[in-house]
């Protein structure tokens, strides 16, 4: 089959990436097939990109996928990129294909949901070796602990991967009111709970979690993490369960809780557990190295 490869005009810029968009056609000019490039433009994550391929499914195994990322491929080296990967679901029939292509898994996230409607109340833990207080609030981050959430937020550079060269992401202020703002504009609720040292109010946890707009259905926690310096001391069980109880209250007719964890991330699996989270499925990300 004759198959014509069409650069589009996309205007998804933001502020830490930019895309690539191509159309593929048949030789009579019908569309087949699409592939998005992401291309990440903070300085910790200038290496990568991530690519997003689909294909009619009349028009599978003739070709049109192989082209579409051989496309993008080329594009991501020729932008100086030297890993390119690919989010796969659980049962999406893909892996000889991505295999084909170069690509091999290097990331299984652990998906888990926390039944709300049938699981009893999650009891916030006691207090820890060391003093922390607990903070909530909703939306943006407050004035007097934003540079503190900003410093915290750099505690998932270290959060383990699999094998994903995903490099670091670069958080400040001025980013994380942009995320709040982007969950309000959907009309979501984004509820955040911290921990903070009593000793000098310095913010050395979080957890996030975001509610659909009419409040039912399922939640999902954005990101959870403490810094190394104060890990070991329950604080992710703390928090965690702060925001499960919170969510039930302000929430009542929530569903549940999803959450998902990469596979090597055993200490946040445990947790997730501990709290009742039980798993659903896996999803996969497969890595080419450029």
């Amino acid at each position: 089959m004759s198959i014509r490869i069409t650069t589009l005009t996309d205007l998804d810029h933001s502020a830490h990436s930019r895309r690539l968009v191509w159309l593929a056609a048949d030789g009579e000019g019908n569309p087949v097939g699409t592939a998005s490039l992401r291309l990440f433009t903070d300085p910790g994550q200038a290496h990568l990109a991530e690519l997003a391929v689909r294909v009619h499914p009349a028009e599978r195994r003739r070709g049109v996928g192989a082209r579409l990322v051989d496309t993008a491929v080329e594009a991501a080296g020729a932008d100086g990129r030297r890993a390119v990967v690919v989010a796969v679901d659980d049962g999406t029939p893909v892996e000889d294909f991505l295999s084909a292509q170069g690509f091999r898994k290097a990331l299984t996230l652990h998906h888990a949901r926390l039944d709300l409607t049938g699981s009893a109340e999650v009891e916030t833990p006691g207090g820890t070796e060391h003093p922390y207080r607990l903070v909530a609030w909703d939306g943006a981050v407050p004035d007097g602990l934003a540079a503190s959430y900003a410093a915290a937020r750099c505690a998932m550079d270290d959060m383990p991967m699999g094998e994903v060269d995903h490099g670091t992401v670069s958080w400040d202020v001025d980013r994380l009111r942009a995320v709040a703002r982007v969950v309000e504009e959907r009309g979501e609720h984004l509820h955040t709970v911290a921990a903070v040292a009593a000793s000098d109010g310095s913010m050395v946890g979080f957890t996030e979690l975001v509610v659909p707009a009419d409040g039912t259905g399922d939640g999902q926690h954005y990101g959870t993490a403490v810094l190394p310096a104060h890990r070991g001391h329950g604080l992710a069980r703390r928090m965690k369960a702060e925001a499960i109880a919170l969510t039930r209250r302000r929430h009542p007719a929530l569903g549940g809780l999803l959450t998902d964890t990469a596979e090597d991330n055993t200490a946040m699996r445990r947790v997730n557990e501990a709290l009742g989270y039980r798993p659903t499925h896996e999803s996969y990300q497969y890595q080419r190295v450029l």
